[in-house]
């Protein structure tokens, strides 16, 4: 089974960026629909951003458009997500996932990564 591994989380004052990774353990060709969810403590999780393999575009979170990017490597198996103009909104866990199909817009029912923590101060 294909499994995912997130990484480049960390701690920033607002204002700053991070750049967050997903590494697949194998190819991911199988999975269309990659992403990116979040969740805060307290609070449900929540999707954040996705790309759809087969050119269908992009897909954000009204409160994160503008501000982060969604990106694959040619080969598909990486999925990065550039976020710029940390605010203290945006702490969380973040996860990564991939599936068959995207649902509302972002993944749905697929394989999830561990997830890497952002803590955005003010």
């Amino acid at each position: 089974q294909v499994q995912l591994a997130e990484s480049g989380g960390g701690s920033v004052q607002a204002g700053g960026s991070l750049r967050l990774s997903c590494a697949a353990s194998r190819n991911t060709h199988n999975y269309a629909c990659m992403g990116w969810f979040r969740q805060a403590p307290g609070k449900a999780r929540e999707g954040v951003a996705s790309v759809h393999r087969d050119g269908r575009g992009t897909n954000y979170a009204d409160s994160v458009e503008g501000r982060f990017t969604i990106s694959q490597e040619n080969d598909k198996d990486t999925v990065y997500l550039q976020m710029n103009s940390l605010k203290p909104d945006d702490t969380g866990m973040y996860y990564c996932t991939a599936s068959y199909y995207c649902s509302s817009g972002f993944p749905a029912g697929g394989i999830w990564g561990q997830g890497t923590q952002v803590t955005v101060s003010s």
